[in-house]
This record gives C-alpha cells, structure tokens and sequence, in this order.
C-alpha cells in the first residue's frame, strides 16, 4: 500500500495537467499513487492525463458534479491511509511529499498536516503566505487554527495531507454547499482534530486566477456557510474571530461589487474588535474610496509590492 494517494480533480485543464502530474512523479518522496477523477471535461484533459504510462497513475471519469464531489470519489476509491490534495492547476515543490511525510512521522497522531505555501501574485512575483504564530521554524502542533489563520489560512487545499479515517468522521466535503466546501471542511478539522503545521514553503497558490466572489449567489452561499458555525464561536478563543475576518473579506467584495443589501447583513454579524484598525477603516470608508485602494493594491503589485489589510 502507498503511503500517499494524491488525489486530483480535473477538469478542463489541458493546458495544466501534464505539468501537473509531472509535478507529482518528480518529487523527493516516491511512496505514493496518484488518483486522478476526470470531472466529465469537454477538452483534452482526460486524453491528456491517460497518456501517462505509470502503474501508479490511476484515472476515472464521473459526470459533472463539482471538485468537491470529484475529491470525495477520489479519497473513496484510494489505497492509501494519507491523503494529499492537489488542484490541476497548482504547483508543489519537489519535497512537498517529503515535508508532509516528516510531519507525519514527527506527530503520528496528527490529523490534518498543513505546509506553508506561496501566494503567486503576478507571473514572476511570489509572496509566502504569512501565518499568526510566534513558532515558525518547527513542525509543531496548532492549539487554535483559527487564531493562527487570521491572516492566511493555515490550511490550503492543495498544501494539505490528511489522514483518510478522520476526513470521512467529519462527513468528507460537504457537497450540499455550492461553494467554500474547503473552509467549511478546514473549519470542522479545527474544531475537533489535530492539527499539524509545517513551516516549511512547498506549495504555490495561483492568485492570478480569477476569483468567483464577483458573483452575487457566491459570496450570499459564502455568508450563509460562515453563519452555521455562529452557535460554536466561543469554542476556540480565536474562532470568532476567524469568522469575522471572513465575513469582511465578503463585506469588502459587497463594497467592490456594490452589493448593499448583503453589506448590511454582514456588517451586523462583525464585532470592530475581530478587525484590525486598517480593516475597520476600509469597512467604514465608502465604496469608491474601496475601489480607488483596489486599483492602488494591483499597482503595487505589479511593481512587486504587496500590501494587505489582513495585518
């Protein structure tokens, strides 16, 4: 038996997905099998992905269902006790399999095992994710997730290992949820499980996609997910505030995307004290002054400058 399975939604990335597995066969650590769900793509994906002569290659086709049913059949139909994640468009570093084999090995009762990865902001600009934690140089146990992740996120899909028992005793992806099926997954490993960090940088995050929060429905599914956990905040002392960072972050896109109603029922939910001063600022200003700093905020970056509101 393996000791990864590296599960693979795919759909519709001809241009990534021979990159992508490349990526996977390439590294340090050998001990895996990769399992790809071809989620019913209308290009040259699956073709693509099947060219690959590697026992260890395994590909099925569903029809179309979303990643996160496409995850949910991958982890199902895998040999191995340890899942890895990777999107077909993402990028690991050539020891990613290691680092996550190391932290394996150093808390074996872990449950999700979470690497420190990149932001790719512009083609040739990087920047490492920044996490709220005094300790960034070992591999070490996370009391609170939520407070660690209140400027990046902790876990990251494809920057993530889990073991395959306690992903399927919170219930796997919840398909019922339109979008944020990860957070929503991340939050219940937060809540009840262990969880275990990496310091080390092994994965890149490609920003320069673009993002669905322009659509009204997503981010109103968004702000209803963020809801169910209302009666949990106290939990964890930084739980509340994790919530409330992402519903600004929301909030923010209502302003950009002059989405009033929903504005009002998010802000109603946000305690100024989860937010930062520059955050409580940005959510009191009016929505040109938003879109003004935005278009400043994509400046910047072009000039390899990165500014954010999240510290």
């Amino acid at each position: 038996m393996p000791f990864f399975s590296v599960v693979i939604p795919l759909y519709n990335k001809e241009n990534f997905i021979a990159n992508t597995i490349e990526n996977v066969l390439q590294q340090s650590f050998q001990d895996f099998e990769i399992v790809i769900v071809d989620d019913g793509s209308t290009d040259n994906s699956f073709a693509i992905a099947q060219s690959f002569n590697d026992h260890r290659i395994k590909i099925y086709q569903q029809q179309n269902s979303g990643p996160s049913t496409a995850r949910n059949k991958g982890i199902e139909l895998s040999e191995s006790n340890y899942i890895a994640l990777l999107d077909a468009d993402d990028v690991w570093q050539r020891n990613h399999l290691e680092e996550l084999h190391k932290s394996i090995s150093t808390y074996p009762n872990g449950a999700l095992f979470c690497n420190a990865y990149q932001l790719k902001l512009q083609q040739n600009f990087t920047h490492n994710a920044t996490y709220n934690l005094q300790n960034l140089r070992d591999i070490q146990i996370v009391k609170d997730y939520f407070s660690a992740s209140i400027i990046h996120p902790l876990a990251w899909t494809s920057a993530v290992a889990f073991n395959k028992s306690d992903f399927w005793d919170l219930g796997g992806f919840d398909t019922k949820i339109p979008s944020g099926q990860d957070i929503d997954l991340w939050i219940k490993f937060g809540l009840n499980k262990t969880i275990v960090f990496n310091p080390a940088y092994t994965a890149c995050y490609d920003k320069t996609v673009p993002a669905s929060l322009s659509k009204k429905h997503i981010r109103e599914v968004k702000y209803q997910f963020l809801n169910r956990y209302k009666n949990n905040d106290d939990k964890l002392p930084g739980f509340k505030q994790f919530l409330d960072i992402n519903r600004y972050a929301i909030a923010i896109q209502c302003k950009y995307y002059n989405d009033d109603d929903l504005l009002r029922l998010i802000k109603k939910d946000i305690h100024p004290s989860s937010l930062t001063r520059k955050q409580r600022f940005l959510l009191k200003s009016p929505a040109f002054l938003v879109k003004l700093l935005k278009k400043a905020h994509t400046f910047l970056i072009k000039k390899n400058i990165y500014l954010t509101a999240f510290r």
